[in-house]
């Protein structure tokens, strides 16, 4: 039943474990408007022909619905509505929440090619190669226009802006290549924008970062260095420490030790958790978010960090994680410039 609906709705085959979600939603809802409109259409009919007017001078009869009849015809559509919509929330829940232990993959939009970052293993264009049966987080971004990275057997759209980092995920459900387009207008080639996530099982996808780790080696590029040292370097060489610690003690920026994954409070009102796609955004746009108690004085690094950079130096701060307590960053003490 589920392949015949595919076929007759001209959808591609689902290649993830979203597109049975979204597929079954859609489902639900088509045959439920196509069940009512047939009814609704042969009930028109009906009336049609039984309640004609046979005489030129006849007279409408009023009727007046009873009050439980009237209660049905507005609660049961309000029922099948507050259905659907608390299915794609639960659904909309499931799809924004990576799993743990994702893959971590950091996608760059540019006119007019896909760019794929993996944090501990070798960048790739238009082509993302990815283990089947594992989930796969997408940390997009743009280096132009606004694209939209959309994989139709997926079932996955999520837009790529400059200056902002969106996050989504996915899990391949059988090795396979699947067509990566994108859904934005970017451009004059905006239709040859395409890229292709190839799917491979575990051990071959192994065997592949392998095989490119290999070729780096023999090209001269050497055996990379971990990936939190990668972090540490790129964070001396940006100036990151010159406002923020690693040992917990207070500076001009709220310190990286135990960061990650802790409640910030904002200077908005509200809290943000410090997880990736905080961490990349509040480099590329420092000022979207403003920690509490802290001065805006930081810069924006848009453009001035790689994709890889940005991944080695989220790794790094994920690696800061305290042996004790450390105290929340609203305990601690406001910047103050020298001379006051």
């Amino acid at each position: 039943m589920n392949d015949f609906l595919r076929r007759i709705l001209f959808l591609p085959e689902q290649g993830s474990t979203l597109a049975s979600r979204v597929d079954g939603i859609h489902y639900f809802i088509i045959i439920t408007t196509f069940i009512v409109g047939a009814g609704i259409g042969l009930t028109g009919f009906v009336f049609l022909v039984r309640y004609r007017r046979r005489q030129a001078h006849a007279l409408t009869p009023q009727i007046e619905a009873p009050a439980w009849l009237e209660a049905i015809y507005i609660s049961v559509p309000l029922s099948f509505f507050l259905l659907w919509g608390a299915l794609g929330y639960q659904d909309y829940v499931w799809s924004r929440t990576p799993p743990e232990g994702a893959l971590d993959v950091y996608v760059t939009g540019k006119q007019w090619m896909w760019k794929f970052a993996h944090p501990d293993g070798p960048g790739e264009v238009n082509v993302l190669h990815v283990p089947a049966g594992r989930p796969v987080r997408l940390l997009i971004t743009s280096r132009d226009v606004i694209h939209s990275f959309y994989v139709p057997e997926f079932r996955l759209k999520m837009d790529a802006l400059p200056g902002r980092y969106t996050e989504t995920w996915f899990e391949a459900v059988r090795p396979g290549r699947y067509q990566v387009l994108c859904a934005e207008y970017c451009g004059l080639d905006h239709s040859h924008m395409r890229a292709e996530v190839v799917a491979l099982a575990p051990a071959e996808f192994e065997a592949w970062r392998a095989q490119r780790k290999g070729a780096e080696v023999a090209s001269g590029a050497g055996v990379s260095e971990p990936l939190v040292e990668q972090g540490r370097a790129v964070a001396t060489r940006a100036g990151c420490f010159q406002c923020h610690t690693v040992d917990g003690t207070p500076h001009i920026g709220p310190t990286w030790r135990g960061l990650y994954l802790r409640e910030e409070p904002l200077a908005s009102g509200g809290t943000i958790r410090a997880d990736v796609a905080y961490l990349t955004e509040s480099m590329m746009d420092p000022q979207a978010k403003l920690v509490a108690g802290f001065q805006p004085v930081m810069p924006s690094f848009q453009g001035r960090l790689s994709a890889a950079e940005v991944a080695s130096l989220v790794e790094f701060i994920q690696s800061l994680r305290p042996e004790r307590p450390v105290p929340p960053a609203a305990q601690e003490p406001v910047y103050e410039p020298r001379g006051r």
